[in-house]
């Protein structure tokens, strides 16, 4: 039986346009904390409170664009939030103070949560329904690369150029991700009516909020880990190569987003997420471990340090594609974009708990105490997972 043709050009667009985006996004996550350190003496727990700005705007603003995105044409709406947020980046290089900063990385923070959910819905709608998982799973692809280049790219300008050069470098990237944008062809869709009452789950999809409160429990060690990861390496003695744990991560989730869409698409949602979730509770623990490992052999401790790293990718790699698809597969077809925005909101909660959480911690005793935290809340979403989710998506899936 042949496959549903999933290769066209608005989807190879599509791609390119997530990995511009991504790709400016990535270029500056690792940068910023030195960004407000240098430029401002930020303390560690003010540079997580300024950040995570960037996270509570985003996740503020994707339910509203969830529902906009099931009420009205989604191309429009993807090209301006893709516009706003190219524009943020120019901000940033006039910013002169704190203050100034803050309200652009919100501004930033509304522009992403819109143009994410409605580039995650887009994909979904010009792919045909039996490759969902793959094409989800590509389309993350092109985020894990960005998020092999970007850091590496952003910490290598950061040793020899300017913070403006990093900024224009990114505000670069997303203009030509722009330009990919406008070449996606988008199939025309009947809008809701207007006259059609106004209730919760137009902006929430009520019957994902357990599996959201799984995946926030997973995404606050993960911010944790993609915000000060860099710090958190310097700070125990491995001082060169920082870059390279991001690039190790990335081709984690690079290689596992080849063979984890193709299960989802077989129906092995859960095996698919149970098998994530265990790599990423031993890798969160691993994380800790190695500041004691750094006094009892730093060469293996190293080398262990960016075997986590590929570890971690694959595992989070593995699950992405899948819970993508457990949203989607518990709403209506007119509930897509509320679907992708309830994922994205709940993904986005943790990353802003966590980017708090973690400056909080590294103030007050270490950041390996944040990865060892994180190692129980990933215990803590397994079995929740395990006891409650599992048999609550098999009762409410729609498809």
């Amino acid at each position: 039986m042949q496959k549903d043709k999933l290769v066209s050009p608005s989807y190879c667009a599509i791609l390119a346009a997530n990995f511009l985006l991504y790709f400016g996004f990535y270029l500056l996550m690792p940068v910023f904390p030195f960004y407000l350190l240098e430029e401002f003496n930020a303390s560690s727990s003010s540079i997580g409170l300024i950040l995570s700005c960037y996270t509570v705007a985003a996740l503020t603003v994707r339910p509203f664009s969830g529902y906009l995105l099931d009420t009205f044409s989604r191309k429009p709406l993807y090209l301006v939030s893709f516009l706003l947020f190219t524009c943020i980046f120019a901000g940033y290089v006039v910013a002169g103070s704190l203050a100034v900063f803050t309200v652009f990385r919100i501004v930033h923070g509304l522009s992403f949560g819109t143009v994410t959910v409605a580039g995650n819905t887009i994909v979904i709608d010009i792919t045909p329904s039996s490759r969902r998982g793959e094409a989800v799973g590509y389309y993350g692809l092109a985020n894990n690369i960005a998020m092999s280049l970007g850091p590496m790219t952003g910490l290598f300008l950061h040793d020899y150029y300017s913070f403006d050069t990093i900024f224009i470098s990114a505000l670069s990237c997303c203009t030509l991700g722009m330009i990919m944008a406008i070449l996606i062809k988008t199939p025309k869709k009947e809008p809701i009516p207007h006259d059609t009452p106004l209730s919760l789950d137009r902006f929430i999809l009520l019957k994902g909020l357990p599996v959201g409160l799984d995946l926030l429990l997973l995404s606050i060690p993960y911010g944790m880990t993609t915000t000060y990861i860099a710090m958190y390496a310097k700070s125990i003695g491995i001082t060169a190569g920082t870059g390279l744990f991001f690039s190790c991560m990335a081709a984690g989730l690079a290689v596992s987003r080849l063979f984890s869409g193709k299960q989802v698409d077989k129906g092995r949602i859960t095996e698919v997420i149970y098998a994530g979730m265990y790599v990423a509770v031993v890798c969160f623990f691993g994380l800790f471990a190695c500041e004691s490992l750094m006094h009892w052999n730093p060469g293996f401790a190293k080398i262990f340090f960016f075997v986590i790293a590929f570890v971690l990718g694959a595992g989070f790699g593995t699950m992405f594609p899948a819970f993508n698809t457990m949203f989607v597969n518990l709403a209506q077809n007119n509930q897509r974009g509320t679907a992708t925005s309830t994922y994205l909101t709940s993904w986005d909660l943790g990353i802003g708990i966590g980017l708090v959480l973690g400056g909080m911690v590294g103030d007050f005793t270490s950041l390996s105490v944040a990865y060892l935290i994180g190692g129980f809340l990933s215990i803590i979403s397994l079995v929740y997972f395990r006891v409650h989710i599992t048999p609550y998506f098999h009762k409410n899936k729609v498809r």
